[in-house]
């Protein structure tokens, strides 16, 4: 039987669904939440575009775990950067579509998100504790989950990972940017169609 914390690591990109289909439905873009709104999904997916970079695309998998324990780049100042990123392009996407619940909206999306990733990251962390035991346990010690350290965590002795190349990077991304595009279209169909 599933437990949870497996259950939204395997489905983690279906869940977020029934919240953007209730910001569509009650979407009416106002220009000042708007910019705020893509500052955060383009601070969010450049936060992702940044982990994957140095994670690529190992990222993508319905399996818990990794080949390598991965501490430069974003992994250096956050162990999640994410899910972090996640947050951050959601709560873009709460400001952008505006309406007369985005407050509501905004502290539902943050609290579901922050308790899912939560679920999940419990998961990983265990997983990655049985793989790379008192590594991963050190890297744990000194890199908080999702709020970043001010300046990266650098073990002496630690390998620096080689960072991908953008055009690497941007393969696993591609079905994230086809999302984030996807949803903008819909709130920009939506509010076209309020304006007639």
């Amino acid at each position: 039987m599933m437990n949870l914390p497996s259950f939204f690591f395997k489905y983690r990109s279906y869940t977020p669904i029934p919240l953007i289909l209730i910001l569509l439905y009650q979407a009416d873009p106002v220009v000042p939440w708007l910019l705020i709104g893509l500052g955060l999904v383009l601070l969010g997916e450049g936060i992702r575009f940044w982990a994957i970079l140095y994670a690529g695309g190992a990222t993508r998998t319905r399996n818990v775990g990794a080949e390598s324990l991965v501490t430069a780049g974003p992994y250096g100042y956050m162990r999640n950067p994410l899910y972090l990123g996640n947050i951050l392009i959601y709560a873009g996407v709460v400001f952008i579509a505006g309406g007369p619940w985005m407050w509501q909206m905004l502290v539902i999306t943050i609290g579901f998100f922050t308790w899912q990733y939560s679920q999940i990251i419990t998961l990983e962390e265990d997983t990655l504790s049985g793989i790379f035991g008192a590594a991963y346990a050190e890297y744990r010690a000194n890199v908080p989950r999702i709020i970043p350290r001010f300046r990266p965590w650098r073990k002496p002795d630690h390998a620096e990972v080689e960072r991908r190349s953008v055009r690497q990077a941007l393969k696993p991304e591609k079905s994230t940017l086809i999302n984030i595009g996807i949803i903008l279209v819909l709130i920009t169909a939506k509010w076209f169609y309020l304006q007639m």
